[in-house]
């Protein structure tokens, strides 16, 4: 495996999850900035052979790993370069930057929650970190905080002129099937995951951050990646299709689970 090649003693590794030809993990390392360091974790997941995934973030790459990285709270407001914090991300788990797919959040790795489903010769995984108290937005009924302009990020003032700030805080969603999908069936893959988590939002009544009187779809950082599998070919992951279903449910139950450990709600479910 991978991980013998590390042999930094601080780094530790938990296996989580484990399915066919790939091994989710939860590996807990430090992250430095200045002469601060705080210890965190990263989620990875490892396939034997290189998948082909849609990300946010990468866009459509064929990669060795996925994951999802927990900034540690007293870095958030102190993360002025996120493209060099990654890089340092990838020393760390000691993955090259160009075999894995990374999402970052600003919820606590431990609060991850894993939900499976299968049917028939599917099956679909969902692995989900959660937070909504600090940027929880209804989207096409507010106005932007942020404008990029060359892949750097700034903060929109209420005068309209723009200052340099980094975004933290999200909804992240890894989602893995042995499905063969086609990029087109990934692509909706990434709308009925956006649906079902939004369906949590209103379950739990998450209301807009700025606008307490709205309710909320999601936050304004929210991210996605999707791993296609060897299986059988699919073509389409809609609403009414089974692959579809089985993507909804795992990502909402995921989703559900891991926001209401995240931001401590008190809210009571029947399956």
């Amino acid at each position: 495996m991978h991980y013998q090649n590390i042999t930094d003693d601080s780094v530790k590794i938990e296996e989580l999850f484990k399915k066919d030809d790939w091994v989710a993990k939860r590996v807990k390392h430090t992250m430095e900035i200045k002469d601060e360091s705080e210890k965190t974790k990263t989620l990875v997941v490892e396939f034997e052979t290189p998948r082909k995934v849609l990300s946010t973030n990468e866009g459509m790459v064929k990669v060795d790993y996925v994951g999802n990285n927990s900034i540690p709270v007293p870095f958030w407001d102190k993360v002025h370069s996120y493209k060099d914090y990654r890089k340092q991300i990838f020393e760390k788990i000691a993955i090259p930057q160009e075999k894995i797919a990374l999402l970052g959040t600003g919820a606590n790795m431990d609060n991850l929650s894993i939900h499976y489903e299968e049917f028939d010769e599917y099956y679909v995984v969902a692995l989900s970190t959660a937070g909504a108290l600090n940027n929880a937005i209804r989207l096409g009924d507010e106005k932007a905080d942020y404008i990029e302009k060359d892949f750097e990020t700034y903060y929109i003032k209420e005068d309209g002129t723009i200052a340099k700030k980094e975004k933290v805080g999200t909804v992240n969603i890894i989602v893995i099937t042995n499905a063969n999908l086609t990029e087109g069936a990934m692509a909706k893959a990434i709308i009925t995951i956006t649906e079902a988590k939004t369906n949590v939002f209103l379950d739990l009544g998450v209301k807009s951050t700025k606008h307490p009187e709205l309710q909320s779809t999601g936050t304004g950082t929210d991210s996605v990646i999707v791993v296609g599998g060897n299986g059988p070919k699919v073509g389409y992951t809609g609403g009414h299709t089974k692959l579809g279903e089985m993507i909804a449910k795992c990502v909402k139950r995921s989703v559900r689970e891991a926001m209401i450990i995240q931001d401590e709600l008190n809210f009571e479910y029947e399956e």
